[in-house]
């Protein structure tokens, strides 16, 4: 019985270098995290000008909608769909 890899890594060769990206959904979701914050971060920011607010809000809602991106990160981490050779198929 052969062992079946769930998150291959991805392999990214930058010259002499590899660049490996292991357990991608995680590193997804902690870009995600990091982009929220700066999102809000620079929504924050931006309400000490008054003359800004309605970009602080439109920053709030784009931070927003990552938060809900977040747990779909998650669900798709433990949801793999995989493809089988059309000789399993039945007709």
């Amino acid at each position: 019985m052969t062992e079946q890899k769930i998150d291959n890594p991805l392999t990214f060769t930058l010259g002499h270098k590899q660049l490996i990206i292991r357990r991608r959904y995680e590193v997804l979701s902690i870009l995600n995290d990091f982009m929220v914050a700066l999102w809000f971060l620079a929504g924050s920011i931006l309400f000490l000008w008054p003359s800004q607010e309605t970009l602080a809000k439109w920053f709030f809602i784009i931070g927003s909608v990552q938060f809900f991106i977040r747990p779909l990160l998650r669900l798709f981490s433990y949801i793999h769909l995989k493809r089988l050779p059309e000789s399993h198929w039945q007709h």
